[in-house]
């Protein structure tokens, strides 16, 4: 039986949670420009499929590739790794 291959693994902050069954995570990282070498934060969003409604914006969360699920998502809610205040 043929194994499946790892999936790729983000975590991220929500920064929206209007659609339905819907999460919008943004990532963000520091990286260091080439040529000033000063660092700058570069900001990758991904719309994650959420089943139960159950994330609000400024959760810290887990997300995890899969299959198309519609437009524009391509990821799934794994867990909630701290709430937001």
């Amino acid at each position: 039986m043929a194994e499946r291959a790892n999936r790729k693994v983000r975590e991220g902050i929500v920064t929206s949670n209007k659609m339905e069954q819907t999460v919008v995570v943004a990532q963000r990282r520091r990286v260091q420009h080439p040529l000033y070498k000063r660092y700058i934060t570069l900001t990758k969003k991904y719309y994650a499929h959420d089943e139960k409604n159950e994330c609000n914006v400024g959760d810290f969360v887990r997300i995890m590739e899969t299959r198309p699920m519609s437009k524009l998502k391509r990821w799934r809610l794994v867990e909630i790794l701290e709430k937001a205040r």
